[in-house]
């Protein structure tokens, strides 16, 4: 009895001690969004937590300026509000943790959250305690988990230089601004020279005397071969320059009096280079040339990307390599791995003998690659039922891009046609047939919806005569310089070195917020605000609207990310001019007027006529009585066409997120709604009024309004209309059975905890 009870004790006293044992401490890795710790914790294993910082933690205060000039530019970081209690988590996670990680993004400001979560954790910045990595991919995540780092304080001192001369400008400039226009108005160091391109280009606009001119074209035929198209370029050795309908009609007449031989043939052989795999700048402008994405969607579903997607039983899975790049520089690895793929796939004849390198930018950091897919092997075909209509559709592009990046050049053969009509006239034909695809296989260059067609000439030889069957004269009008949209603005900021790659869809965003510019039709224009705002900035702030000045602070500012300036003496040489400027503009600067546009709505409160006012959302009707009177309506546009419901005029409104709409002036009366514009064009077969339907690739089709008129019946608009329903209901089922599933998820975590 006795042994018994002494083994029972022994046996007690074994448990008392399994029970005393902790658990192994894990390795804490900090990133900065919820989408991609899931992503990496399912790489890394049981050994590690992964938690998200949501961004940033600490900023500058938004109710103080928040830098000692006095004392070498010390900024006054505090915890950005409403992060406290995910800052208490994150404490509480490094202290159970074996060793901290700070995984933030791979750029300048990844670098400065980084630098901030080391404060806030107690950690040196000079530990290695950072990783880096420039895919979500098993490989990569456990690579950079082998190599931690410092924390570059170089790239942190850079960032802290951009966001302190944003923060000099924005609260030393803003309030001039208020005293002198107007109350809420704000001014950005690159956001205004942002402004003041468009407000440029406006101008040369506005300025802009259109001339006429005219062409010749003309259908060409050699004995019985088909007709092929040649056009008039020289009059007596002198480029052609007929600027009327009389001019032109004489050279017309002239020219069928003449007889027309072949002067020279010239054939030979063009390649055509594939382009460059994207950088930030690039994608966003193929995206909003090609899928009419603005920059900020771009940047949104790249970041959804590059973080992860759910791939069925594989999990969330990292798409595309680091989004917010310079560099057209791909791994070694990744050129290998595509190389095999193309010439598995396409043939041998596809891949070159060496592999394709492009030539990097000036500013480029090399440190990143090209974004491209981090796997070439999942095809924008195999990840179809997992991504959404906008993720497909930006992947396709980053797929097709990278894989054409390491393709052969596309060949053609050309043929260069000069025509002697008579001694006075030269005519020039080129003739072009696609030899070998190439690169074109799986990506079309310029516009992906177009293919390069052939333009097939007959077999000419010097002498041959050609006969004259059809001129065309035509006549034309010298165009102004475009607006910019999307691509071209973000072309521009790149080109003149304004901002960074990760600055364009801020900037871009900022400047509408602010009632500057206004996109109308995918186009950026000033509003008389932005015009007034430029005027003033550029008579007495001229650097701040400078563009080289901009260009040459992001320069210095790049050299202090490479340790070649110091911080502090970057932001004296700015502060004290510009304290000075500020002073004596504040001075000489009386109250600016905005000019006022009165319309014909009259005030039901106080009987005044309202007048037009441009706020954060656009135009609104408000009273000029204010502050007694503070009536205010939305600024109706009307489209001329009568409501078939209630005879009440159509007008055009704008959705919350600024999507325009049309609907009955006496909504909510009467409810009728269309998103297609109402033409005052009537349908031929009942009368009705036409609807102008837009496609996303730019197509328009008018259509009856009357859904029961016999012209709708066949009509392509009820397929797409039913398209469009069809896509709707999909999405409505993907998103229900992406919910339960997220639910089911949770249930069975909840069971097992």
């Amino acid at each position: 009895m006795a042994a018994t009870a002494e083994k029972k004790k022994t046996a007690s006293s074994k448990m008392k001690t399994k029970k005393k044992r902790t658990a192994p401490k894990k390795i804490l890795v900090i990133v900065e969004s919820p989408a991609k710790a899931k992503t990496i914790e399912k790489y890394l294993g049981r050994r590690y937590m992964v938690r998200a910082s949501m961004g940033h933690l600490r900023d500058l205060p938004k109710s103080q300026f928040g830098i000692d000039v006095e004392h070498d530019f010390a900024p006054k970081y505090i915890n950005i509000r409403g992060k406290g209690d995910l800052i208490k988590a994150l404490k509480k996670d490094a202290k159970h943790a074996s060793k901290i990680y700070l995984a933030s993004d791979p750029d300048r400001e990844g670098e400065a959250i980084a630098w901030h979560l080391a404060y806030i954790l107690g950690l040196d910045p000079s530990d290695d305690c950072r990783i880096v990595f420039n895919e979500i991919t098993k490989p990569a995540i456990q690579e950079a988990v082998k190599h931690p780092r410092k924390i570059n304080l170089d790239q942190v001192d850079a960032q802290q230089a951009r966001r302190m001369l944003d923060r000099i400008v924005g609260y030393k400039l803003s309030p001039l601004l208020w005293r002198k226009i107007r109350k809420g108005l704000s001014a950005g160091r690159v956001q205004s020279v942002t402004v003041k391109l468009i407000c440029d280009r406006e101008k040369e606009i506005q300025a802009f005397q259109s001339e006429e001119y005219w062409t010749v074209g003309m259908k060409l035929r050699k004995e019985k071969s088909a007709m092929f198209d040649a056009e008039l370029t020289q009059i007596d050795g002198e480029k052609l320059s007929l600027r009327n309908k009389e001019e032109t009609e004489k050279v017309v007449a002239d020219l069928k009096e003449q007889a027309l031989t072949v002067k020279a043939v010239k054939r030979s052989e063009r390649k055509r280079r594939a382009p460059a795999p994207f950088t930030t700048s690039s994608l966003q402008q193929d995206a909003a040339r090609k899928l009419g994405f603005v920059s900020r969607r771009t940047m949104r579903i790249a970041q959804q990307l590059y973080e992860g997607i759910e791939l069925g039983h594989h999990g969330a899975t990292g798409l595309i390599t680091y989004m917010r790049t310079d560099s057209t520089r791909i791994s070694e690895l990744a050129q290998g791995e595509a190389r095999t793929f193309l010439e598995s796939s396409l043939g041998a004849a596809y891949v070159p003998e060496k592999p394709n390198v492009y030539a990097a930018g000036k500013k480029a950091q090399d440190a990143h690659e090209a974004i491209r897919p981090t796997n070439i092997e999942l095809t924008p075909a195999s990840l179809e039922k997992y991504l959404d209509k906008d993720q497909m559709k930006l992947y396709t592009l980053i797929w097709q891009r990278f894989a054409a990046s390491q393709m052969t050049p596309a060949i053609y053969d050309t043929m260069s046609v000069t025509i002697q009509a008579g001694t006075r006239y030269t005519i020039r034909t080129n003739g072009s047939k696609l030899k070998f695809p190439g690169f074109t296989a799986v990506y079309a260059g310029a516009d992906s919806k177009k293919k390069e067609k052939d333009i097939v000439l007959p077999d000419m030889e010097a002498g041959d005569s050609l006969h004259l069957a059809k001129t065309l004269p035509e006549q034309h009008f010298t165009e102004p310089p475009p607006r910019y949209n999307d691509a071209s603005l973000v072309k521009t900021l790149e080109e003149k070195e304004i901002g960074r790659p990760s600055t364009y869809a801020p900037i871009i965003d900022t400047i509408q917020a602010r009632g500057y510019v206004q996109r109308i039709d995918k186009h950026f224009q000033p509003t008389e605000l932005g015009f007034v705002v430029i005027d003033m900035l550029e008579k007495y702030f001229k650097d701040i609207v400078n563009v080289k000045f901009t260009a040459n602070l992001e320069n210095e500012l790049d050299e202090i990310a490479e340790g070649k300036v110091e911080k502090n003496d970057l932001l004296r040489e700015f502060y004290g001019p510009f304290e000075q400027t500020v002073e004596k503009a504040d001075e000489a600067i009386g109250k600016v007027e905005m000019p006022v546009e009165v319309s014909n709505v009259r005030c039901e409160k106080c009987g005044r006529m309202m007048v037009v006012k441009q706020g954060r959302y656009g135009k609104f009707l408000a009273c000029p009585g204010f502050p007694e009177c503070r009536n205010t309506k939305p600024l109706l546009v009307d489209t001329g066409v009568k409501c078939p419901k209630c005879g009440g005029a159509i007008v055009e409104r704008k959705t919350r997120r600024g999507r325009k709409f049309y609907g009955c002036e006496n909504y909510p009366d009467c409810d009728y709604t269309t998103w297609d514009a109402p033409q005052k064009e009537t349908c031929k077969v009942c009368g009705s009024f036409l609807l102008l339907h837009r496609f996303k690739n730019g197509r328009t089709m008018l259509y009856c309004s009357n859904d029961a008129c016999p012209s709708r019946i066949d009509h392509p608009i009820n397929q797409e209309l039913e398209r469009i329903r069809a896509r709707m209901e999909a999405k409505k089922k993907r998103d229900a059975e992406k919910a339960a599933e997220e639910a089911q998820k949770k249930e069975e975590k909840e069971q097992k905890a």
